[in-house]
């Protein structure tokens, strides 16, 4: 097993100090020739790094919901049709949620918005429910949140929140959109990470990886609060460290990441595709004598993003130099890295024909008032696509950041985790987050240390109230 380093600073930023790549950590690849291949590698049982399912419960094609295709069919093979480590909370009735999947703890509620300054600051001497171990969340932690069940609103007006569905489970954790009446808008809720860009976006801004749960994308936001965001939501965590990948070259053309236990596709696609075909070419791969192959979900394939990299300050893709990655000439004209289809559809509150992806090199963007083409959003991002199309007909991109709409974008597959696949009309998943067992009844308030519960909300049998005080 590979050895793993991890790097604790004020702000939680993971990295490795390996032997510099001589070739950049980049190859130039094309199909792999899976006839070749004979050697049979395992997948890991999954560690100390279980992906949260995205929790996507329908399916859809290029632009609506549709009933989930059989094997063989158009759009085969999409996230709803997979399911693993299905989100699963506890509330512990003290301001805090546990993950029972990945077993952290978090802040339940944000609280009012902050600057990255005031995110940082607000640690020292930060106690809840007895535990003073809090920190910031990475951009890993806080991304295992995401429901992509929730709706993009982009493009929606006026201040009414009804109906609109948030990437984070309010069962469980206070979300808030963008106070209107303050100026903002409602997409602004963004929230902080540790995660600090290695490189600058904008010509020469600091920024960190942050999650917006009003649209379900990750991108880079400035440090130095401005514009009408007006600040972040900054929820701590803590717990033992998660996110961090060992990764083995099993020599066959895969890679197998002990931590997650997915097992890797070593090479890319070598060239683009639209989304249905990605999905199909997953799904018709044979390598290393698997046929169970598929397109990742959002959350996996974000967890093979190595944020300590990036085209700008290492000259390599925001990947482990494990991986072969094609290399491309960008909008710009400069050297870079693709965008990677996921299986999960990006959703708004209009249709469904963007699909979520991730990217390993810039997340371009063209800015007339900063020259043109440049790396707005940060390598390691996650935007969404049009699942079909024509990329020259979006010749400055797309949005208020001008994001480089490209279509054709190339595919990593996955196999392993312990994936429970759909057939037929059926998804996999149910969609929401799964019932913690020692939740008090419906319609009882969580239990209280020291306070008898009203009759009729007694806790199931073996279930204990929340301790008066955090273990030593």
């Amino acid at each position: 097993m590979l050895r793993v380093c991890a790097v604790l600073l004020m702000i939680v930023v993971f990295g490795c100090d390996g032997p510099v790549d001589p070739d950049n950590g980049t190859t130039t690849t094309t199909s792999v020739d899976a006839a070749t291949t004979t050697t049979t590698t395992a997948v890991a049982d999954p560690g100390a790094y279980p992906i949260v399912d995205t929790n996507q419960s329908n399916c859809h094609d290029e632009s609506d919901q549709i009933s989930c295709p059989d094997t063989g069919e158009g759009f085969y093979g999409q996230d709803a049709q997979y399911e693993a480590n299905i989100a699963s909370y506890k509330n512990n009735g003290d301001g805090t949620i546990t993950d029972l999947n990945t077993g952290l703890m978090w802040q339940k509620d944000p609280g009012e918005k902050v600057s990255y300054d005031e995110a940082v600051a607000n640690l020292e001497g930060f106690s809840l429910a007895g535990y003073t171990d809090w920190r910031i969340p990475t951009i890993k932690e806080l991304y295992s949140l995401m429901n992509f069940n929730g709706q993009d609103i982009s493009g929606s007006e006026g201040n009414d929140t009804s109906g609109l569905t948030p990437f984070i489970d309010t069962d469980y954790f206070a979300f808030y959109y963008g106070d209107t009446s303050a100026g903002q808008r409602l997409i602004d809720s963004q929230w902080v990470t540790g995660n600090i860009n290695v490189s600058k976006v904008m010509n020469n801004q600091e920024c960190f990886f942050g999650v917006n749960f009003a649209d379900g994308r990750i991108k880079c936001y400035p440090t130095q609060t401005g514009g009408t965001q007006q600040g972040y939501y900054a929820i701590y965590v803590r717990g033992d460290e998660y996110g961090v990948n060992t990764f083995t070259d099993n020599n066959d053309d895969t890679v197998t990441d002990e931590a997650s236990g997915l097992m890797w596709q070593k090479n890319d696609s070598g060239e683009g595709m639209v989304w249905e075909d990605a999905l199909g070419y997953c799904e018709d791969l044979s390598l290393a004598n698997y046929t169970d192959w598929r397109l990742p979900n959002a959350k996996e394939l974000q967890s093979i993003v190595d944020y300590t990299k990036s085209p700008d300050a290492t000259g390599t893709a925001a990947i482990e130099s494990v991986f072969s990655i094609t290399s491309i000439n960008n909008e710009g004209g400069e050297k870079d890295y693709p965008y990677y289809w996921t299986s999960t559809t990006h959703m708004n509150f209009i249709n469904s024909q963007y699909g979520a992806y991730i990217s390993f090199g810039r997340g371009l963007g063209y800015m007339a008032e900063h020259g043109g083409w440049i790396d707005v959003h940060g390598a390691g991002c996650q935007r969404s696509d049009p699942k079909v199309g024509n990329p020259d007909d979006y010749p400055t991109g797309h949005g208020p950041q001008g994001d480089a709409i490209r279509i054709y974008n190339y595919v990593r597959c996955v196999r392993g985790g312990d994936v429970t696949p759909g057939t037929g009309d059926e998804p996999a998943s149910g969609g929401g987050s799964t019932e913690d067992e020692c939740a008090p009844p419906a319609g009882c308030d969580p239990p209280q240390p020291g306070v008898p519960p009203e009759p009729g909300c007694e806790l199931p049998p073996g279930c204990e109230p929340p301790e008066t005080q955090p273990p030593a």
